[in-house]
């Protein structure tokens, strides 16, 4: 099973007893779950159950979208117009268009647009009848986010294998160089202590003793075990049936953290550079592992 992506869209409609209903949802990128799928006023009594529903499905991203009801035929509902109120409007109106001499042009368009007017009364809905043919919509919208989804996320578990192949051709490269970095380290600080005049204490046991400590410290083979670690780690992700998006996150962490000791440790021009060819491509799939669930 590949990686999922969080963005998508899916679409569902599903029709029985005299009713059709419509869902249509999308989803993005989030570090929690966070569902919000509008109901008709008065089917909110469902929202639990459409709730359950997408979150047998996901873990992670914000889902919202809408869902509609209609009557088989298209219908929403029954249009009413409140006529005494229509009346007074019209008195209204007139009495001030007569007192300003105004031009009487009211007509039935511009009445229909004053507030309250005209209204849609939805019908009376068997919930439990809705709720099943909600359950056939959601689904069908449900398993269309989700093959968008899996979709995207092939294109990048794809993508982030040809980076992470790139990170390791790079950990190579700082291996190579760091071969001799401890050796190095020690004979740039006797060159500097005889070129300073200090012969002498180049040639004391104590001070070759804590060269020697010093030089260690620019040794950085744990650093690149534990980055050879984290990249085998993520591979293994990439394959993974579970959702790989929050683990992939900290591994980037890590890495960074790694990297960024290395390049400080290494004291080495080539290797600085190497470290930051790495953190930035490793910046880019961190982008990239943001949309992973």
């Amino acid at each position: 099973m590949a990686l999922k992506s969080m963005t998508g869209f899916g679409e569902g409609m599903a029709s029985a007893g005299g009713i059709c209903v419509t869902v249509e949802i999308s989803s993005v990128n989030r570090k929690q779950l966070d569902v919000n799928i509008s109901l008709p006023r008065n089917l909110i009594a469902l929202d639990a159950r459409v709730q359950s529903l997408v979150r047998q499905e996901f873990s992670r991203g914000r889902i919202s979208g809408i869902a509609r009801v209609e009557a088989a035929d298209g219908s929403a509902g029954t249009v009413k117009v409140d006529h005494r109120l229509a009346a007074q409007y019209v008195e209204g109106i007139r009495a001030v268009a007569k007192k300003l001499k105004l031009t009487d042009d009211l007509g039935a368009e511009a009445l229909s647009r004053f507030p309250g007017l005209v209204s849609v009364e939805q019908e009376t809905l068997d919930a439990d009848h809705v709720s099943t043919v909600l359950d056939g919509a959601m689904d069908k919208a449900l398993r269309g986010l989700a093959r968008m989804r899996l979709a995207e996320g092939k294109a990048l578990a794809t993508d982030l294998r040809e980076r992470l192949a790139l990170l390791e051709e790079l950990m190579k490269n700082i291996k190579g160089l760091s071969a001799h970095v401890v050796k190095n380290q020690r004979e740039k600080l006797f060159q500097r202590m005889e070129e300073a005049g200090l012969d002498d204490l180049a040639a004391d046991e104590r001070m070759v003793k804590e060269v020697a400590l010093f030089a260690d410290r620019c040794d950085i083979s744990e650093e690149l075990t534990r980055l050879k670690s984290h990249l085998a780690q993520a591979r293994k992700l990439l394959r993974s049936t579970e959702p790989a998006g929050r683990t992939l996150d900290f591994l980037c962490q890590e890495l960074f953290r790694e990297i960024n000791t290395i390049g400080s440790k290494a004291n080495e021009v080539e290797i600085t550079r190497q470290a930051v060819a790495f953190k930035t491509e490793l910046e880019r799939i961190r982008e990239q592992v943001q949309n992973i669930e």
